[in-house]
């Protein structure tokens, strides 16, 4: 065995690649190329061999396995990606395309899941309940994602796709999602749809076109629209998250992304979840991530150790 151990991040626009120590978990390299998906999925790959390479001069050794995090999930059933908003990777073999290109092993998760475990393991959860069984990891910005890790270990489900909170309805007959339902978690509390509801709610309409981060802004001036958005947000978030405190019980709950940021989902926003919990009181701790945009690639990495 090296003394590294390796992951990649691979994003619509950048692939990343770091490289961490086995003993302490630090990172000793961290490079990045652009994707560049528009121009197909052979070109990606090659980007992916470029990046190892350089990464490999830089470190004078080479990986045994790499883990990778990927926009979407590689299905047990069928052997290839599936859900990628990178559309160049559904329908592909990913993990024997690697396999075969790279040279050594390699182990996939889906990028919410690299979060999930990065946070429980090396970040915010090791602060505050380092002895947590259950780790639940949330992504909410410009989509809805989420991660299970299970004593340290990614849950990946049967169809591989452990974790999709972001594809429950939520809201019946609500807005139309990508995944071809209506009132999914994602349309409902996700950035754009909560800038879609101030949008649609205003008297302005088209012309009432605000950034999230203004509509909280607004919201703590005293208007009503944005205040009234944020409680809307609480209160679905409350139930939503219910569900998932009374299917897994976890630990901790890690929110990450834009919508993370909103301090009131941690006090407004947990109140919203007792109504909805069989148990009489909520010990699970609502936490921020502590590693910025480091969980996915660390995480990644973390797949291999």
């Amino acid at each position: 065995m090296g003394k590294y151990y390796w992951g990649v991040d691979l994003g619509g626009t950048k692939i990343e690649c770091a490289v961490m120590q086995y003993d302490d978990d630090h990172c000793v390299l961290r490079k990045r190329l652009p994707t560049e998906g528009e121009k197909g999925y052979q070109h990606v790959l090659g980007q992916i061999r470029k990046l190892i390479d350089l990464c490999v001069q830089d470190v004078g050794e080479s990986p045994q396995t790499v883990g990778f995090g990927t926009p979407g999930t590689l299905d047990p059933a069928t052997g290839t990606m599936k859900n990628c908003n990178s559309t160049h990777l559904n329908g592909q073999a990913l993990d024997k395309d690697l396999e075969s290109l790279l040279g050594f092993p390699v182990r996939l998760a889906n990028d919410a899941n690299c979060f999930a475990l990065a946070e429980a393991r090396l970040g915010v959860v090791q602060d505050i309940k380092p002895d947590a069984e259950v780790v639940f990891g949330i992504i909410m910005g410009t989509g809805v994602g989420s991660g299970i890790v299970v004593n340290g270990k990614v849950l990946n489900g049967c169809h591989g796709i452990a974790g999709e909170w972001g594809h429950n309805v939520l809201e019946v007959n609500g807005a139309p999602c990508y995944c071809g339902k209506q009132g999914c978690v994602e349309t409902v509390m996700s950035g754009k749809g909560l800038e879609r509801f101030y949008r649609e709610q205003s008297d302005s309409g088209d012309k009432c076109s605000l950034s999230l981060p203004e509509i909280v802004v607004l919201a703590e001036q005293g208007n009503g629209l944005a205040q009234t958005t944020l409680e809307r947000l609480h209160n679905y978030f409350g139930l939503a998250v219910a569900s998932i405190i009374n299917v897994l019980d976890p630990d901790v709950i890690v929110v990450g992304g834009g919508v993370g940021n909103i301090d009131s989902l941690y006090t407004k926003g947990r109140d919203a979840i007792l109504p909805h919990l069989f148990n009489p009181e909520l010990n699970t701790v609502l936490a921020k991530p502590a590693l910025g945009d480091s969980a996915g690639v660390f995480g990644a990495a973390m797949l291999v150790k």
